[in-house]
């Protein structure tokens, strides 16, 4: 029996565009290991096409992995706190900025609210981070957030050093094993993965 059945999971989706579609297969591998799964989407990946699809096909891939409506606003996600909706969040994919602003304590999203609620009830929080800067601005950020109790990472690399020396990508198939060690209080390890 999967370790994730029955787990009341949160997937926020923030606008680091090239890697949705890595990410929405493993969201698809949850739903079918059984987890109840709750989309949240940040105002970038509502409305933004990009060369990468458009805000409309998201959404409705989304809605149709999850069977639910996302939330889409702090209103939407504020009760994850009060009523302890979830035993997981996942923010998949992390952009840098949406890095930044959780590091620094910044809420002004439903996706940064969702995570301000599910530290507060001291319950896990998974980041999956794809962000062009992860080892030049947003270094820091990224070392504050490792270092917080309740935070993990799924394992990440450099995805294209030679051209591209500052990014990071997480590796979108160990999600779910990211997943199941979170859920026990536990990174799961190597932190930093290749990706030769």
């Amino acid at each position: 029996m999967s370790t994730l059945k029955g787990k009341r999971i949160g997937v926020a989706l923030t606008g680091s565009h090239c890697t949705i579609e890595a990410i929405l297969p493993q969201l698809e591998k949850m739903a079918l290991a059984g987890a109840e799964l709750f989309p949240i989407l940040s105002p970038a990946v509502q409305s933004t096409d990009t060369r990468f699809g458009t805000a409309a096909a998201v959404r409705q891939k989304i809605e149709q992995i999850t069977g639910r409506q996302p939330w889409i606003s702090i209103a939407d996600v504020e009760p994850i706190g009060p009523q302890k909706l979830l035993d997981l969040l996942l923010i998949a994919p992390c952009s840098g900025n949406t890095m930044a602003k959780l590091a620094n304590g910044i809420v002004d999203t439903a996706v940064l609210m969702a995570a301000k609620a599910q530290l507060r009830n001291g319950r896990p929080l998974l980041i999956s981070i794809s962000t062009n800067d992860g080892l030049g601005l947003n270094a820091p950020n990224l070392a504050r957030l490792i270092s917080m109790k309740n935070i993990f990472m799924v394992p990440f690399g450099q995805d294209n050093p030679a051209e591209k020396p500052n990014s990071l990508v997480a590796k979108a198939g160990l999600i779910i094993p990211a997943a199941e060690e979170a859920l026990n209080g536990r990174q799961l390890q190597p932190v930093l993965v290749s990706y030769s």
